[in-house]
């Protein structure tokens, strides 16, 4: 026999009730925020977080622009759906969650197993399909990081993407993906949960 197969297999531990709350089962969408400010070491830890959650062949497309000042959203909101105004201006931190439509630059030291770098450059509509993908992936590692860190997360689609891009992103290769407000919620203000699918309603074991 091995000295592989004398190992024991561990599984790593889960969480306790108490992280599966933070994260999931107590969590919620905030629209109403205290008046406290998110630093910027806070705003590099969420990063540092995220950039290691997976994507494929690491491509790691997502950008992030984090407005934090008030000229930043002022900037911001002439772009935004008037529904989303209010909350946005009071978050004291609006993420852009973008990816770079020509993400596949990198991947020469991303991914130095393969001319990955090939697969998208002859074809742009792969390239599109694997940059929104992944960086809503990394859009969703994001919500998860903010909420591991203590703060809480309000993520907004409702926004005119032409005007935004054409805003901030004029001259780069950026286009936003979603908005995420960053903050410490005012969690008497929340929402009351909506419900949800059950799982029989939507997933199948096969």
């Amino acid at each position: 026999m091995t000295d592989t197969q004398n190992t024991e297999f561990k599984a790593t531990s889960p969480l306790d009730e108490a992280g599966l709350a933070q994260l999931f089962t107590d969590a919620h969408t905030h629209t109403k925020w205290h008046d406290k400010p998110i630093s910027e070491d806070v705003l590099k830890q969420l990063y540092d977080l995220v950039k290691v959650g997976s994507t494929s062949a690491n491509c790691s497309p997502a950008r992030f622009v984090f407005i934090t000042s008030d000229e930043g959203r002022e900037k911001l909101k002439p772009c935004l759906s008037s529904g989303n105004v209010e909350q946005t201006m009071t978050a004291p931190c609006t993420v852009i969650v973008a990816y770079d439509e020509e993400f596949y630059e990198e991947l020469p030291t991303l991914f130095p197993y393969a001319d990955a770098k090939s697969w998208f450059t002859s074809s742009p509509e792969a390239a599109y399909e694997t940059a929104m993908r992944n960086s809503s992936m990394q859009g969703a590692y994001l919500i998860s990081a903010v909420r591991a860190l203590g703060l809480d997360a309000g993520a907004m689609s409702g926004f005119t993407p032409t005007l935004l891009n054409e805003t901030f992103f004029s001259d780069s290769t950026w286009k936003v993906n979603f908005l995420l407000n960053i903050g410490y919620g005012d969690k008497e203000k929340v929402n009351k949960r909506l419900p949800r699918l059950s799982f029989e309603q939507a997933c199948h074991i096969v």
